[in-house]
C-alpha cells in the first residue's frame, strides 16, 4: 500500500464532506426524520421494480460466494429489512443494524422468528465498539446498502475490520453523480441562494480509497427513474420531511416549499420525475495487491 495514495484520497473525501452543504447545515435528530418517513420508506422501496433489483443483487453475492448458507452477515443501516430479510432467505444469519426505532418496528413486524435468522441490534454504525460487542472479524459478508452510517473513511475501515480475517466480503452501495440532489436542488437554491452539489456520500470517495489501499472492487452501476404523481400534501410532506434536518420550519420556510409544490401541481397533483444513479461496489478483502 502506497501511504501518499491512501491519505491522497482521504484527503479528498473528508474535504467532501467538509465542503458539502448539507453537512455544513445539518441540525436536530436525525433519527426523528428517519421515524417520520419510515412508513413511505418502506412502502416505496417495497416496490416490485425495487425487489426485482434486490434479487438480482443476490444472484450477484451468490455468484461471487460472498453469500452462502450459514453466512454470518451483518445490514448496516438495514431500514425497514428490504435487504436483511431477502438476505436471510438466502440462507444467511443475518445482524440488521439500525437505529430508527420507526424503520425496526416495520422490520420485527416483517420477520417470521420460526423461518428466518435475523437479530436487531439499535444502533448507528458510528455508536458501534467492534470489540465491546464481539463484532471485529465476525462477519462473512459486511453489507451497506444506500445508509448515512458509513460516511466516510473512518467508518468505511470499520467495515473492514468487522469482516473476517481468514476471508470474507464487503458491498456497498452509495449514490452517483448529482441526479438525486436535484430532487430537492430548485428548492435549496430559492431557501439558502446556493447550489446543492453533489451527494457527500459519493460512490467515488470510498471506491477511490479502496483502490488506493490495494483492493479491487468489482464496480457496477444502475440508473433508476421514478414517476411522481402524488397528492399536494403528501409532496409538501416529503419536502418538509427533507429539510427539517438542514432548518427550521417556520411559517415562511412552509410557504416557500408550498408556493414550490404549487407550480408543480397538474390536475391538484404533484407531477415529478425523478432519477438517480447508484454504485454498487462488491470486493474480496483477501484480494489486495501488495505493494499499494
Amino acid at each position: 500500500m502506497n501511504d501518499n495514495d491512501r491519505r491522497l484520497w482521504e484527503d479528498r473525501w473528508q474535504e467532501a464532506l467538509a465542503a458539502s452543504p448539507m453537512r455544513r447545515r445539518r441540525s436536530g435528530d436525525p433519527m426523528k426524520r428517519w421515524n417520520n418517513m419510515a412508513g413511505d420508506f418502506a412502502e416505496r422501496t417495497g416496490e416490485k421494480e425495487n425487489n426485482d433489483k434486490r434479487l438480482e443483487v443476490i444472484a450477484w453475492l451468490r455468484e461471487r460466494g460472498a453469500l452462502f448458507p450459514g453466512a454470518r452477515v451483518i445490514d448496516i443501516g438495514a431500514g425497514p429489512g428490504n435487504w436483511a430479510i431477502p438476505l436471510a432467505e438466502a440462507g444467511a444469519e443475518v445482524l440488521a443494524l439500525e437505529p430508527a426505532e420507526g424503520m425496526l418496528r416495520i422490520l420485527r413486524s416483517r420477520i417470521d422468528p420460526a423461518r428466518l435468522r435475523v437479530a436487531l441490534h439499535q444502533a448507528t454504525w458510528q455508536e458501534v465498539d467492534l470489540d465491546a460487542l464481539g463484532w471485529r472479524g465476525r462477519f462473512d459478508l459486511v453489507f451497506a446498502s444506500m445508509t448515512p452510517g458509513v460516511d466516510g473513511p473512518e467508518m468505511l475501515d470499520k467495515m473492514l475490520q468487522a469482516a473476517r480475517e481468514d476471508g470474507a466480503f464487503c458491498y456497498l452501495s452509495a449514490f452517483a453523480g448529482r441526479a438525486w440532489q436535484e430532487w430537492y436542488g430548485e428548492l435549496w437554491r430559492t431557501l439558502f441562494d446556493e447550489e446543492l452539489g453533489g451527494h457527500v456520500n459519493d460512490i467515488i470517495h470510498p471506491f477511490n480509497l479502496l483502490y488506493a489501499l490495494g483492493y479491487r472492487p468489482e464496480l457496477r452501476f444502475e440508473e433508476w427513474e421514478r414517476r411522481i404523481s402524488w397528492p399536494r400534501q403528501r409532496a409538501i410532506d416529503d419536502f418538509c420531511n427533507h429539510l427539517e434536518g438542514f432548518t427550521e420550519l417556520t411559517d415562511e420556510v412552509r410557504a416557500v416549499i408550498s408556493a414550490h409544490v404549487d407550480s408543480r401541481l397538474v390536475e391538484g397533483r404533484f407531477e415529478e420525475s425523478r432519477r438517480g444513479c447508484r454504485g454498487m461496489m462488491l470486493w474480496d478483502t483477501r484480494l489486495r495487491i501488495a505493494g499499494r
